[in-house]
């Protein structure tokens, strides 16, 4: 009986290694690559904040279209075709207003398709009745394997090859998305004005605005722990090390989140996960050697891993049924497109101005006071466990 349901998620699990595993590319290593064309740290913080701009806008815009029209998965086909296009023109700029312009346009593209796949694993979970976690460790999977395979590949042939790593995994993640099963969704049609249902949802914008704090940090370290590594003495290999021993151990958590994830209220899970992301900020501000760096990433896991599922699985239970792809995009919109402009454009000023360690002490205080305010958020009535 079970065969069938393992059969029938192969092309979704194919997706999520896939695309995650070109995903690594930008995540990982595209601020080695801007620097290598000539961007200092401020100038990076720009074209990472493009990123999260275009996020911002462009996570709600498919998301509304993959509602109204009851489809995710030809909205995913036409964002991959436009990530194709885009990053073969990005990669082959070498002027920041170029690099800006053209990387406005490919993220524009290229930001909604995670978005898009985990509500897709999401909405899937619910009708095989398996955990959201068992599907979405594939993509930890794809991005860990990715990791430790093309640091060693940009370490041994030099960082002005990484487009073309991104270009496979890429044609990849289209090739895999023919045989995949659309999902089916909720037949009430969705109009502009049902947005507002979602503006006028006090706990989702609260719980939001609250977990900023957390993300914010969060997406720092995605663009800046390899320019870290480097700072301390390390080499593109050992970026991808650190990179794999984090998504490995998140890959685990995703994996057993059956197991775990039910046993407590999932706002006990958030905050948990927030408190160690403030442990885990202070102790990589504390460290002088990149092999300590990569030791400490089994962190990784417990917060990010923990912290995303648990707040993937409130909002879901706070929006309505038939807007769950706009709210989950909205959802991605801040956790990944406006904490990444603070962050990107934060971050790189504090790297080139005082240097790593100073940049991992603030924000293991600003997670320190995101945590405080969860607390607050969960002891308020908006925080209550929803039935």
């Amino acid at each position: 009986m079970n065969l069938p349901k393992q059969e029938s998620l192969i092309p979704l699990k194919t997706l999520f290694i896939s695309f995650h595993a070109s995903n690594t590319i930008l995540i990982s290593f595209l601020p080695l690559y801007l620097q290598f064309r000539g961007l200092n740290g401020t100038q990076i913080g720009w074209v990472l904040a493009i990123e999260s701009l275009a996020s911002i806008l462009a996570q709600p815009f498919w998301g509304y279209l993959s509602d109204k029209y009851k489809t995710v998965k030809r909205i995913l086909l036409i964002c991959i075709i436009g990530l194709l296009i885009g990053s073969t023109v990005f990669f082959q700029m070498d002027t920041l207003p170029a690099i800006l312009i053209t990387g406005a346009l490919f993220y524009f593209f290229a930001t909604p398709v995670g978005a898009l796949t985990d509500s897709l694993a999401q909405r899937r979970s619910v009708d095989l009745n398996v955990s959201f976690g068992s599907i979405r460790m594939w993509g930890s999977v794809g991005f860990a394997i990715s990791s430790l395979i093309v640091g060693e590949v940009l370490a041994r042939f030099g960082i002005q090859y990484m487009s073309w790593v991104y270009l496979v995994f890429g044609i990849m993640a289209l090739i895999t998305l023919f045989p995949l099963k659309d999902v089916a969704v909720d037949a009430q049609p969705v109009r502009i004005k049902d947005i507002s249902r979602l503006i006028k949802n006090k706990p989702f914008l609260i719980f939001l605005s609250v977990i900023v704090f957390i993300t914010i940090t969060h997406r720092m370290n995605d663009y800046y722990m390899a320019l870290y590594i480097t700072e301390l003495g390390g080499s593109e290999g050992l970026v991808g090390m650190a990179w794999f021993a984090g998504v490995i151990a998140e890959a685990a958590v995703f994996a057993l989140a059956g197991f775990w994830f039910r046993k407590y209220h999932s706002l006990i899970f958030i905050i948990a996960a927030a408190l160690l992301y403030t442990i885990r900020w202070f102790l990589y501000a504390a460290v002088d050697d990149p092999l300590f760096v990569i030791a400490l990433q089994f962190m990784h896991g417990l917060t990010f891993g923990v912290f995303y599922t648990a707040a993937f699985d409130y909002v879901t239970r706070l929006i309505p049924k038939f807007l769950q792809s706009t709210g989950h995009l909205l959802f991605f919109s801040v956790y990944f497109g406006l904490s990444g402009i603070i962050g990107s454009l934060a971050g790189g000023a504090l790297i080139e101005s005082f240097g790593g360690a100073t940049m991992y002490i603030g924000m293991g205080t600003l997670s320190a006071v995101g945590t405080l305010f969860l607390i607050i958020y969960h002891i308020l009535p908006y925080g209550k466990e929803l039935e």
